[in-house]
């Protein structure tokens, strides 16, 4: 049986997609990259700040806490805390101050300056 012309070019699109895609590396989600931010200073940052006290977070081999929610495929979330779109840009203004986005939360604030959470949103984001 032969395949239409047009069916052939659709699917080979599709697989050179797919084929640029994993050369981005697996941890990277196109659109999704935090400007200004960089994941290693991130992943440093989680350490020193102790978010693995309260969070999972995959990658980080000290970071196994069970009393925020884990921190797994981060980058495929719809919500931040159940109040903002996950965005880079609202990663970072949670990071930096939680309570004024959810006044309730347990989520303490850090004091995380707006590059530091920028780092940290970096390596978060990298997060599938």
């Amino acid at each position: 049986m032969k395949r239409p012309l047009a069916a052939c070019v659709a699917v080979a699109t599709a697989l050179s997609l797919a084929a640029g895609a994993c050369s981005q590396g697996p941890s990277r989600v196109a659109g999704r990259v935090v400007r200004g931010g960089s994941p290693s200073l991130g992943a440093d940052a989680i350490r020193r700040y102790g978010c693995g006290s309260c969070h999972t977070i995959p990658g980080i081999r000290t970071a196994r806490g069970l009393v925020g929610p884990p921190l797994t495929h981060w980058s495929k979330r719809s919500f931040i805390a159940g109040e903002l779109s996950n965005t880079p840009d609202n990663l970072v203004r949670w990071l930096v101050d939680p309570k004024a986005v959810e006044p309730g939360t347990d989520m303490p604030r850090l004091g995380l300056s707006t590059q530091t959470a920028r780092n940290v949103a970096a390596y978060l984001e990298g997060i599938r």
